[in-house]
């Protein structure tokens, strides 16, 4: 059931007034989606402890969709580890994601 609402967003760079080069990431699409969370755990890094969350993302197919991409649900962010396309029928796409806090 695709019932909560994500955006996916693009890295964007560019210069700003000052010519000063800058990176940011912007909306490329809304979308209609099932969220499932995998599993959970922690690591240590740094002395600083942080929370990994792998959810897995369903949305209606859309071209474009690539790694390069993440997902923002919420106050959530996640990175796109790799994108598939389901029972290759071009009518739906998973989308397997982490979360690091």
């Amino acid at each position: 059931m695709l019932n909560q609402r994500i955006t996916v967003e693009q890295r964007v760079e560019g210069q700003d007034e000052a010519g000063q080069p800058f990176e940011d990431w912007m909306p490329y699409l809304s979308a209609w989606a099932a969220v499932y969370p995998l599993r959970g755990r922690e690591i240590v890094a740094a002395d600083a402890v942080a929370s990994i969350t792998d959810v897995r993302v369903n949305i209606r197919y859309r071209p474009g969709i690539t790694p390069a991409l993440r997902v923002q649900h919420g106050t959530d962010t996640y990175w796109i580890e790799s994108v598939a396309n389901v029972a290759s029928t071009g009518r739906e796409i998973e989308l397997l994601c982490k979360r690091v806090q």
